[in-house]
């Protein structure tokens, strides 16, 4: 498999110089020249396979001979090690739990993925490869879990300072070893802007192995598809379901999208957005607008200008129509999102997170005109995570996860930086270059 840059003035590159590189020489994000498609007569037999022959199947074309077969089955192992129930919350609605992994989030499986990878990619480098990632909560969460203590990786996370649950920040910046937290005072789209003109500072690429953990990253980005099949993999019903997907980045989205040219059974998708629309007004009006972002109580998805938008724009052919003929998108308030962690709870008692709750309600919204379908949400996290908000609206006490009870003994370790890009690059020549 090779990849090319979205912005078409790079050479192509095997998926090993993919994830090393993270973006492309000229600043674009890779995109695979062919997506594979899964003959039918393996969808037929899908019930009966197992999480890691899934996994390797679904990414072997990816990879192609950049990782053995041996090595690949291992990678792949370690990172689905834990479950995916589809846990079904009414009779129209069920709830893809994407939650039972270390940190507690979706984003275990991409960071799990691409760690290894690293590792594999990374023996016998005379300097270590430096890993930077943006996160709004969940993505440093599961790197720091995934990198820590990987041999030849040095992490750093930049997080807004503030923007962030008391949770996800106990999982940011407790581990040391080899990973770093910045608490930058700014939103989330300055760390992304600041982890960009990294890649793009010929200096700081001169000195250093850069590359990046962020959905951005080919390696984060294309296991994400795996628990697609998953869901499949249980789905009861004879229609296709309809999914409904939290959406920031848009890096979880990108990845169904990709399931399904693959070929798997999807009727449509919803991409669930809070009070961060621009990808809602897109699918309205076709015109594409980034926006400064906005503070919600789901926060993961507080992003004004997603990064993945482009690669959405390249499944369809940059075509608008198309797009909006597949995908639904809706803005959930954070009083509807309260609304709906209530309800469901006191309905069905089930607990959502934010995140969840705005992918529920984006979802009843799109069965209000569309009743005969079936659909189901991706839970991206814990409600532990967000037991602040959660607690507060369903008065329920929530059990807290040995896991996190053990990050609260810890230290918190993070060095406070402005969103000034040259506070930055003077850290990582620093710190980093120092080891």
């Amino acid at each position: 498999m090779r990849y090319f840059s979205l912005r078409r003035s790079s050479p192509t590159v095997d998926f090993r110089e993919a994830t090393l590189r993270g973006i492309a020489p000229d600043g674009g994000l890779y995109f695979p020249k062919a997506i594979p498609v899964l003959p039918t007569s393996w969808f037929d037999e899908l019930k009966g396979k197992g999480k890691t022959e899934i996994a390797v199947d679904v990414i072997k074309p990816y990879v192609g001979s950049c990782i053995p077969d041996k090595e690949l089955l291992r990678i792949c192992e370690e990172t689905v090690g834990f479950d995916f129930p589809l846990v079904p919350v009414n009779e129209n609605i069920s709830s893809l739990e994407l939650f039972h992994g270390p940190t507690l989030a979706f984003k275990d499986v991409g960071a799990r993925f691409m760690s290894r990878c690293l590792a594999w990619f990374s023996r016998g480098n005379e300097k270590p490869v430096t890993v930077l990632v943006a996160t709004s909560g969940d993505t440093g969460s599961a790197v720091a879990s995934g990198f820590y203590g990987v041999e030849g990786v040095e992490v750093v996370i930049l997080y807004p300072s503030g923007k962030v649950s008391p949770a996800q920040e106990l999982q940011l910046t407790t581990s040391g070893g080899n990973i770093r937290s910045l608490e930058v005072t700014g939103s989330f789209d300055d760390c992304q802007r600041m982890v960009k003109e990294a890649f793009l500072d010929y200096d700081l690429k001169s000195r250093m192995l850069l590359t990046s953990a962020n959905s951005i990253n080919v390696a984060r980005w294309l296991p994400q598809q795996f628990y697609y099949f998953y869901a499949l993999q249980q789905w009861p019903h004879t229609e296709p379901p309809v999914i409904s997907v939290p959406s920031g980045n848009f890096g979880n989205l990108c990845s169904g999208i990709l399931a399904s040219v693959s070929g798997l059974g999807v009727k449509h998708f919803i991409a669930a957005c809070n009070s961060n629309q621009v990808f809602t007004s897109y699918i309205h009006t076709g015109v594409y607008l980034p926006a400064p972002p906005v503070s919600t109580l789901s926060n993961a998805m507080d992003v004004g200008d997603p990064s993945n938008f482009i690669r959405i724009l390249e499944l369809f052919g940059n075509k608008h129509q198309s797009i909006a003929e597949k995908i639904s998108s809706y803005a959930i308030s954070d009083q509807l999102t309260v609304q709906t962690i209530q309800d469901v709870f006191r309905s069905r008692n089930y607990l959502l997170d934010p995140h969840g709750a705005v992918a529920y309600a984006a979802l009843q919204l799109y069965q209000k005109m569309h009743p005969e379908d079936k659909g189901l949400i991706l839970e991206t996290a814990h409600p532990v995570k967000f037991s602040e908000t959660v607690e507060r609206v369903t008065g329920q006490v929530i059990q807290v996860p040995a896991s996190i009870q053990e990050l609260k003994k810890r230290k918190k370790q993070s060095t406070v930086i402005n969103p000034d890009f040259q506070e930055l690059k003077q850290f990582l020549l620093e710190r980093v270059m120092a080891v």
